[in-house]
């Protein structure tokens, strides 16, 4: 009769804890596809601020030769992400655009090709702000003085793509801290449930001369175990639905560089161990402190 209560007992706190980390992992899943959304964001916002474009229009005394000779001595400042030589055709190849034939623009000039050579640039992340793109416009026209007659830029295009992340980066923000305030909650209350199949064995030990400390420490390790565990789940099921998503929609597109995908990684665990840690913590100090009468 014993050997089947010892039994029934054990599949108890085995289930207990399964369903601990079911629900954990579950959670963690709901906090990462908030901040997997805001690290997708942050490589969007990159890739949209680096295709941010500058041209430099020359004087017209300037040759090819000179504008390509800028165009090298311009590849090795540090703020640009990429720098380009335009010739004349190609320009006006992305003037006339592919639904338009060149060769009816040239006719109207007579064969003559209007548009001057450049060089295009294109700023670092850091650099594409207002304030950045001002001083790179300073900066150029202050070197190159007698050379440059102008260097144009959308200036309405920096605004929009600095403002629109801002506000989308604030939203996620806010739904991230708001979904771990209640993670935090659920997790609480998970983990005081499975303490709670426990603490006739936690006030045993206590009894029999145990210390706080001895007693608390494979609960403990327990509890990282379980963030750890429930942490890999959630991003297992997280990176499933991005590719997912990725695969099976064709106008949802989700990628991460290597630092953003090992930092949203490094992020649902270290969240999964540290709430895991504080309500075991906190149940078993609860439970330390309750009287033997007060169990029933």
């Amino acid at each position: 009769m014993s050997k089947n209560v010892d039994k029934l007992n054990k599949r108890g706190v085995k289930s207990s804890y399964i369903s601990s980390i079911i629900g954990i992992s579950l959670v963690l899943f709901m906090i990462g596809i908030v901040l997997g959304g805001f690290f997708g964001l942050d490589d969007v916002q990159k890739r949209s601020k680096e295709s941010l474009q500058a041209d430099l229009f020359f004087l017209p005394e300037m040759n090819s030769s000179d504008i390509k000779q800028v165009e090298q001595e311009l590849k090795t400042w540090y703020q640009f992400s990429e720098v380009f030589y335009v010739s004349p055709e190609r320009a006006i190849e992305e003037f006339t655009g592919e639904d338009q034939n060149a060769d009816n623009i040239l006719e109207i000039f007579e064969g003559d090709n209007p548009l001057p050579p450049t060089v295009g640039i294109k700023p670092k992340e850091e650099f594409a702000t207002i304030e950045g793109m001002r001083k790179i416009k300073d900066t150029l026209l202050l070197v190159y003085a007698d050379q440059l007659d102008e260097v144009s830029y959308d200036e309405a295009s920096v605004k929009k793509v600095n403002l629109g992340f801002k506000q989308f980066i604030f939203l996620f923000g806010a739904v991230a801290l708001l979904l771990i305030l209640v993670a935090f909650a659920l997790i609480n209350n998970t983990i005081r449930l499975a303490l709670y199949s426990k603490r006739f064995s936690i006030k045993t030990m206590q009894l029999v001369g145990a210390t706080s400390k001895y007693i608390r420490r494979p609960f403990l390790w327990q509890a990282i175990g379980i963030g750890t565990i429930s942490g890999i789940i959630a991003i297992a099921l997280l990176f499933g639905l991005f590719y997912a998503l990725n695969n099976m929609v064709d106008v949802f597109e989700i990628s991460f560089g290597f630092q953003n995908f090992i930092l949203l990684v490094g992020t649902l665990i270290s969240i999964g161990i540290f709430i895991t840690f504080i309500s075991t913590w906190f149940a078993l100090n609860k439970y330390l402190r309750l009287k033997l009468d007060d169990l029933y």
